[in-house]
């Protein structure tokens, strides 16, 4: 029998094998373990990753101590709810309004299920009637302000609603506490619910005013129409928060409450608004333009120059600008918060003092954009630093990145 021979693997194991034979068939240590080991080593598993070589260097000690990076679990999400229970928790709100941003959420919920279905449930169509404006309504203009306000009614924390639906402002009997006064804008683009394009919501929330503390005992209506009017119409610089509702492939909740621009997108499968776009940085500049160049000959020379400048062939590529309109103010800012670029609606020949309301569409909008780096101005002014004397007042509007609208001004001086 030929002779077995020993070979040392280290200082406390030894493995055998046979010279003659064509299979390892001994292959062991000579001392006995109850503990899984490295047949190599000899040395626990637990204690000791197995080495393929004899004598290679173990790991370091900075590579042992080395933090994993931690994968974020597919079922690990934040809605809209815990995400205002973390800034409330933070101090950047309290908690009357964080139930006043919850409702609003809760009406932008309905109007989307209204939406889906209106050519189903028979919610297409004008409703027959004309709001302040001298615009006729569709019905779901009508049942999506009916909406808003029993939101905002049943949050027992609003005092005073002003809707682009309403002829005046309305005092809030059912307030608990809070009474925060909420301007919005309940179905914006609603020319296009009967085709299903892009419509959407606006809101803004300004603070208390002891103004508008209606006693329904001693006050005439009047006198509280004139002091809720008082309270309503301050400037979009007063805003304790703002924010929309984009009705389209995806229904998108975005909002601001003084610390940047976030972007909660509804999941069906939940009901709830999943945060997906936190932090937004409108792009300093971009290379989309809105205006509805139908009237494009009735603005003024400076802008006219201003928009055959974007035409021209120019920037990094040698193109022209791209145009796009969508006929839904949502629509057209959420857009350029990803995409950048500038958004006009400026005033005419026919409508000196523009097409948009300043008080719950263009001041709610300008508050958002601003907090994501942007810039918004009626063409001389800055768009939040205006004090509106009347609730439905107008206003020009040119909203963007900053550096598109540094060349718009550039122009219009």
């Amino acid at each position: 029998m030929a002779e077995s021979t020993p070979f040392p693997i280290s200082s406390s194991t030894t493995l055998t094998f046979s010279t003659t034979s064509t299979s390892i068939s001994h292959l062991r240590p000579f001392h006995h373990q109850t503990q899984p080991y490295c047949y190599i080593t000899g040395k626990p598993i637990s204690s000791l990753r197995c080495q393929a070589v004899a004598g290679a260097a173990p790991a370091t000690p900075a590579a042992a101590t080395t933090t994993p990076i931690k994968k974020k679990n597919r079922y690990e999400i934040e809605n809209l709810t815990t995400w205002l229970l973390k800034q409330e928790q933070a101090g950047h709100i309290d908690a009357e309004l964080t139930i006043v941003l919850s409702s609003i959420s809760l009406a932008c919920k309905q109007i989307a299920s209204l939406l889906q279905r209106s050519s189903i449930i028979n919610l297409t169509g004008a409703q027959g009637t004309i709001n302040i404006q001298g615009e006729d309504q569709k019905k779901l203009d009508v049942i999506s302000n009916e909406l808003f306000c029993n939101c905002l009614r049943s949050s027992g924390r609003t005092g005073i609603i002003a809707s682009e639906e309403e002829d005046v402002p309305v005092a809030v009997e059912e307030t608990n506490s809070g009474n925060y006064i909420v301007v919005f804008d309940p179905i914006d683009g609603s020319a296009n619910i009967d085709i299903a394009l892009t419509t959407g919501s606006i809101f803004g929330i300004y603070a208390p005013d002891e103004q508008c503390l209606v006693d329904y005992d001693n006050d005439t209506l009047d006198q509280s129409k004139e002091k809720c009017i008082v309270s309503v119409c301050q400037p979009g610089s007063n805003l304790l928060a703002a924010g929309y509702c984009l009705y389209s492939s995806s229904v998108v909740f975005t909002i601001s409450i003084g610390n940047g621009v976030h972007g909660f997108t509804l999941d069906p499968a939940y009901g709830e608004f999943v945060l997906t776009h936190e932090d937004i940085k409108i792009p300093k500049s971009g290379r989309i333009y809105s205006f509805n160049e139908g009237n494009f000959d009735l603005w003024d020379t400076k802008l006219q120059n201003y928009l055959n400048h974007l035409r021209k062939p120019g920037g990094p590529h040698g193109k022209p600008y791209s145009g796009r309109y969508i006929g839904c103010l949502v629509g057209e800012i959420h857009r350029m918060l990803l995409y950048g670029g500038i958004y006009g609606n400026p005033k005419n020949e026919k409508a000196k003092n523009g097409n948009l309301r300043l008080l719950y569409e263009c001041a709610p909008m300008s508050y958002l954009v601003e907090q994501a780096g942007g810039k918004a101005i009626d063409g001389v002014q800055r768009i939040l630093d205006i004090q509106p004397d009347q609730v439905h007042q107008r206003t020009p509007i040119f909203i963007g990145s900053p550096d598109e609208i540094d060349i718009l001004v550039s122009y219009l001086a």
